[in-house]
């Protein structure tokens, strides 16, 4: 919501949704808890939101796939005639948009060595673009300045500041359910219900133990997910030609 408030605010972007794409169960990340619940926690907690959309297309992988290449899927799915009749975003400035919503931390592992490959990094900004939602004693626009591919597409990336300060966070939460403690009003309720039913996040699932999930069985205990906002350009309002 704060992403796409300052978007529309600024006057050259109309947010028209958003997309939840949750990362593969085969990501890498210890203890990620199985897409086929986190899917569900993302559809109760989005069954309130009339303009943001649950995706499975990325979970349902039977391989992880990098970044870009959600991306690029989301984009082409969005442009392709059959669904808008907009055509090649390349060729016609009226074409959707697609960006990764993100924060600070993502943005600084872009600096992290050997963690992303700079033709990626080039793909991703100069492409697509960013949107990142800043956090308290991060500085963003320092980062950038400071390395050479960011500052190349810094036009690219929009820097969203949180001016009121919000603690909360995926760690805090799990931590708190793993020792019984009350995450009444900082999650749905209905997330709430569902992990109490299918006892996510309890003590014996921080010790690695696995849940059989339809088909499959699958690791446990983290919750990932990537927003990617779609965001139509103005008919009056045009990209700079990247270079």
């Amino acid at each position: 919501e704060l992403a796409r408030d300052n978007l529309q605010r600024n006057g050259r972007y109309n947010v028209i949704g958003g997309i939840v794409s949750p990362v593969n169960d085969n990501y890498g990340k210890k203890d990620l808890i199985s897409s086929y619940h986190r899917c569900k926690m993302v559809e109760k907690s989005l069954e309130s939101s009339d303009w943001i959309t649950l995706d499975r297309w990325e979970s349902d992988l039977n391989c992880w796939t990098e970044t870009r290449h959600v991306l690029a899927y989301h984009s082409n799915r969005l442009n392709s005639t059959e669904t808008n009749h907009i055509g090649d975003e390349n060729q016609n400035p009226n074409a959707i948009l697609v960006k990764l919503l993100c924060g600070a931390d993502l943005l600084e592992s872009f600096g992290v060595p050997n963690l992303w490959r700079k033709e990626h990094i080039e793909e991703i900004v100069g492409k697509y673009g960013l949107v990142c939602i800043s956090r308290a004693g991060s500085d963003p626009y320092k980062f950038i300045y400071e390395s050479d591919v960011l500052t190349k597409y810094q036009d690219n990336i929009t820097i969203v500041t949180e001016w009121l300060s919000n603690e909360i966070s995926s760690t805090k939460i799990r931590r708190a359910l793993r020792r019984g403690e009350s995450v009444k009003y900082l999650i749905e309720d209905a997330v709430i219900d569902y992990i109490n039913k299918e006892k996510l996040y309890t003590s014996e699932d921080n010790k690695y133990h696995s849940l059989l999930s339809p088909g499959t069985t699958r690791s446990l205990t983290s919750t990932y997910t990537q927003l990617t906002s779609y965001i139509d350009f103005q008919e009056h309002i045009y990209l700079t030609p990247f270079t």
